[in-house]
């Protein structure tokens, strides 16, 4: 008895009434490997964009020591970004490779969404695998969780209350409990997408910009646009668009 293949679901379009999007990703580069066509489409439509790393991606590169990727890598992600619209780029100096998902992390996170104050969060795919049996990468999976418990903190004024004003407090910080939702992007459980038909090229070029990381990990023959073409067409088929970034949605909410 021979069973059928399942055939994907379709993907909803997701909402795009907001204005302002916090990235939050492990590394330099996690964002292009995906997302950075979607992002292009935003900063074309007016919506303001910040990128966070939580690493330097200092220890990515194995032929070069941590202290000379690390400026190299912040470069390349500085400049990656600016070929998708974003000139906000912060990299919080945690150490790469060794991430842990806890209370040190969400707190870190958290005074960074309770500054930029943003009506949607996206980090990268958090799930144990990215659909097939390749295991996510530990900083991925750690940032990811803390990711989404930070924006919830990020709202309670009795959580991490040193960030906020007050008079028992040294912060300057207000709580923020305006994001609707958070976004990964990439994960295997992707419910909605994105057209990025129109700005498919400006992603391409954008990790284009990371040709040390690239070149270091030994692909020499690594074409960008092909890798990244066989998933964007593959989600724009379930959204019924020639290309597509798909996001796995997390309401924000109660009770949805």
């Amino acid at each position: 008895m021979s069973t059928q293949p399942e055939t994907p679901q379709p993907l909803e379009p997701l909402d795009e009434t907001w204005q302002r999007l916090l990235c939050v990703v492990a590394h330099p580069d996690d964002l292009e490997f995906g997302a950075a066509a979607a992002v292009a489409r935003w900063t074309g439509q007016g919506k303001e964009v910040a990128y966070c790393m939580v690493t330097s991606g200092e220890a990515g590169i194995d032929g070069l020591h941590p202290d000379e990727v690390r400026p190299l890598r912040e470069q390349e992600q500085v400049d990656s970004a600016r070929v998708v619209g974003v000139d906000t780029v912060e990299f919080l100096g945690l150490p790469d490779g060794i991430l842990e998902y806890g209370v040190p992390l969400r707190r870190v996170i958290a005074e960074v969404v309770r500054r930029h104050r943003p009506d949607v969060v996206l980090t990268g795919n958090f799930r144990e695998t990215w659909g097939g049996r390749n295991l996510n990468q530990a900083d991925h999976i750690a940032v990811g969780r803390a990711v989404v418990d930070a924006v919830r903190d990020a709202g309670n004024r009795w959580v991490f209350p040193e960030q906020l004003t007050g008079e028992r407090s040294v912060g300057t910080l207000e709580p923020w409990g305006g994001v609707r939702e958070v976004w990964a992007f990439g994960s295997p459980q992707a419910t909605h997408a994105v057209d990025t038909t129109e700005t498919f090229r400006a992603g391409v070029a954008s990790l284009e910009a990371h040709r040390a990381y690239i070149d270091g990990l030994g692909w020499k023959d690594f074409d960008a646009a092909e890798f990244l073409e066989g998933g964007a067409r593959a989600a724009g088929q379930r959204l019924g668009t020639a290309m597509a970034a798909p996001f796995e949605v997390f309401p924000m909410g109660w009770g949805e």
